[in-house]
């Protein structure tokens, strides 16, 4: 042992070398087991969890053990010296030492950051297990919005502090600076103020959630995300439209899915030549073949005799599906429309042309 202590390199005894490559073996052998502990720790706070344990590791193994490892190696280091023929100035001059400080608090702030987004993580996860399920339809369109909004509140917490802790800025000053400069920055950013404010009005009012199928003007599509300047919806062609939240508060909006029956309206334009006979038989039969569906029957159709057409005798037709599945509503329509066709063979009518004979 005395001879250890006896023996330098870099002006650092044997003995602090062994301790220095021992912590940090430890904390290398060890890392794997703290971080599966603490999983193991912030799963027990959800208490009605449906996640598993490898879940929650998998959010937060790589994190923090990284967050370990840097605090194994400040530990490691605390009995190192800097060798004086090195010539490194103070840790609190501008220096290599200072820098390589400033880089370690940089580090560290940024791993805490890290596990603190995989921690928010893990409670996504857990809710997103939670609310699965029809009945939980309108929260599960929170999930995306408190993830986004959760990440922009972190990272802006993890900027003040590098600027204050590491850059050494007066964080206190510079809030206030910005306080007084938002006036200028709401000016410039309206639209984008404009389209978050929508965004908080379309959680509060939920006109609609994410899977509804909704229509905008020309507009048609299914709900896949609601963010925060924008929603996202896929056309009936699967193509991806964008739609600033502003626009879906100002203007009327159809929620398809929330209606319990699909209407179908058409006219028939008979011939000239079709005689009442026709008609009359023609509207009992097609009134007859709509009560056939099930799907048809709390609603009454409405066929009557429209009126005359330039050229044509014209036929309304109007029916309800009691559906909201838009596949179910024209398989049920297809049907109608081919007995409609066998009716109007069967009674030898003849469509319209549009021009006279």
């Amino acid at each position: 042992m005395e001879r250890l202590s006896n023996w330098y390199f870099l002006e650092n005894s044997a003995i602090d070398l062994i301790l220095f490559a021992s912590v940090l073996i430890v904390g290398f052998a060890f890392k794997r087991i703290i971080s599966n502990s603490f999983s193991k720790i912030v799963l027990r706070f959800f208490t009605d969890s449906s996640i598993t344990v490898e879940d929650c590791i998998q959010q937060l193994r790589k994190p923090f053990e990284l967050l370990t490892f840097w605090i194994f190696l400040y530990f490691a280091t605390q009995n190192l010296r800097v060798p004086n023929a090195w010539h490194w100035v103070s840790i609190e001059n501008f220096g290599i030492r200072f820098l390589i400080a400033k880089s370690f608090e940089s580090a560290l702030i940024l791993t805490i950051t890290w596990v603190i987004i995989r921690l928010v993580k893990v409670g996504i996860l857990v809710a997103q297990v939670k609310w699965q399920g029809i009945e939980q339809k309108s929260k599960q369109h929170f999930i995306p919005f408190l993830n986004d909004l959760s990440l922009v509140f972190i990272i802006a917490g993890a900027g003040f502090v590098l600027l204050g802790r590491v850059f050494e800025v007066d964080v206190v000053a510079l809030i206030t600076g910005l306080g007084l400069g938002g006036l200028a920055l709401a000016l410039a950013a309206r639209e984008t103020l404009e389209n978050l404010f929508a965004s908080f009005t379309i959680f509060l009012d939920l006109p609609f959630v994410v899977g509804d199928s909704i229509q905008v003007g020309v507009i048609t599509g299914d709900i896949e995300k609601i963010g925060f300047r924008s929603t996202r919806l896929r056309g009936n062609d699967g193509n991806l439209i964008v739609i600033p939240n502003r626009l879906l508060t100002s203007q009327s909006l159809e929620n398809l899915t929330e209606r319990d029956y699909r209407r179908a309206k058409f006219n028939i334009t008979c011939d000239l030549k079709t005689t009442p006979a026709q008609i009359n038989a023609t509207i009992e039969s097609i009134t007859a073949g709509i009560l056939q569906e099930n799907l048809c029957k709390k609603k009454e159709p409405k066929v009557v005799f429209e009126g005359f057409g330039p050229y044509s005798l014209d036929i309304s037709v109007m029916f309800f599906v009691e559906t909201k599945d838009l596949s179910v509503y024209q398989q049920t329509k297809q049907r109608i429309n081919m007995r409609i066709l066998e009716i109007l063979e069967q009674e030898k009518i003849t469509l319209a042309s549009s021009v006279s004979a």
